[in-house]
């Protein structure tokens, strides 16, 4: 069984060090990702170990062999990898570049055995390329050529895969597959796993191990669930603490209203929907003008609708473990919640309907209004009855 690990690495370009003491291990059947933002040395790391750049100190082991130790013929059949720099061919079909793959296990001519072809066309049918194995490889899509350079890994039959940005020029569909293919092999292969991943809620979902890079170190690894608590990843990436939500793994653009006063310039003229606006210019752009009542996801949508159109808008009344609380936390102006499992005192409604007093519009986005959602359907009938209510 073949583990990789790194002991006091240090990588950087030109004999300047850019990582120093980078100690990563990973065993087979496990995937270790590598997150953190652009320019902070992920891909660094991954080129140093795979030996498309000279490592500045310390030592990665294949197994119990230190990589020095080993030829690259020996390499080849211990370790695959898929990078981003773009393989350049000459007039070869993607099915030859994938045959390419098997070359350390041919003689000197490179000649590939029935069984060779076999294990190519096996890889092709994993990653989904058959319907362009047949063209050449430099006229496909980068997508396309993607998965063929992840299909040449696999039949390359190694027992470590590193792997930098794998879902990079893919559509959805096909990030979810590759991922997918890449949890199977580290599960069912028992192959040893490490690549970069910039998709945050996919490294959540696909990891067994996160190692954080910062810029000049590593700074903190570990499972997902120690990862992703709290607001360490915000930090990270240096963004604020309500951009980013590491329960769902959604993106906000506009994290709270602290800098308003420069973002919300708008007029009713400007407004695609003259429903949520008034006629006159809204003196205070942090006002709000519209009161949303939403819950279990339903808000989402009506709140990146009003944040495109600079519509200040008010939410509630949400439980804090509602799924839609977070952004309305982050993209609303005023937010009326109440803690999880707690039925939601009279105050909360109160304070509710007065921002619906000050409010244009409300809207409405609940379809029906269960048992322990009287609370909202007492503001729904309020709102009704000022003829300010607006169904989605």
């Amino acid at each position: 069984m073949q583990e990789i690990r790194t002991e006091h690495l240090t990588v950087g370009y030109e004999k300047k060090p850019l990582i120093g003491d980078v100690n990563l291990s990973v065993r087979p059947g496990e995937i270790l990702t590598l997150i953190g933002p652009n320019g902070s040395g992920k891909s660094t790391i991954l080129k140093t170990i795979t030996k498309q750049l000279k490592k500045l100190d310390g030592t990665v082991f294949l197994g119990e062999n230190s990589m020095d130790e080993l030829k690259d013929s020996q390499i080849s059949k211990r370790l695959s990898m898929v990078m981003t720099e773009r393989l350049r061919t000459e007039l070869m079909s993607g099915r030859e570049v994938v045959a390419s793959g098997r070359y350390p296990y041919t003689g000197r001519f490179g000649i590939l055995s029935k069984e060779d072809w076999v294990k190519v066309d096996e890889a092709i049918a994993l990653v989904h390329a058959k319907e362009v194995q047949d063209q050449d490889f430099m006229k496909i899509s980068d997508g396309q050529r993607q998965r063929l350079m992840l299909a040449r890994a696999i039949c390359q039959d190694t027992k470590i895969l590193i792997l930098d940005e794998p879902t990079s020029y893919l559509d959805m569909g096909f990030k979810m597959d590759i991922l997918t293919n890449i949890r199977m092999l580290a599960r069912d292969k028992k192959m040893a796993v490490i690549m970069s991943l910039h998709e945050l809620d996919l490294a959540q979902k696909v990891s067994d191990t996160i190692a954080c890079v910062r810029g000049d170190r590593i700074d903190r690894v570990g499972t997902p669930e120690e990862i992703f608590a709290g607001t360490y990843v915000q930090e990270l990436y240096g963004v604020s603490d309500r951009s980013f939500d590491p329960v769902t793994g959604q993106i906000f653009l506009c994290a709270g209203y602290e800098n308003a006063e420069g973002f919300w310039e708008h007029s009713a003229d400007s407004c695609q929907n003259k429903d949520f606006c008034s006629d006159d210019k809204i003196l205070n752009p942090v006002s709000p003008q519209v009161f949303v009542i939403g819950g279990a996801g339903s808000g989402i949508p009506v709140y990146n609708r009003l944040w495109r159109e600079a519509i200040p808008f008010a939410a509630g009344i949400l439980q804090e473990n509602d799924v839609e609380y977070n952004a309305a936390m982050a993209l609303a102006s005023e937010v009326v919640s109440e803690k999880a499992f707690f039925p939601i005192g009279m105050e909360k409604v109160q304070a509710a309907k007065q921002l619906i007093d000050h409010c244009k519009t409300c809207i409405c986005t609940v379809k029906e209004f269960g048992p322990f959602n009287e609370a909202n359907r007492e503001l729904a009938e309020y709102a009704r009855g000022m003829g300010k209510i607006h169904n989605m």
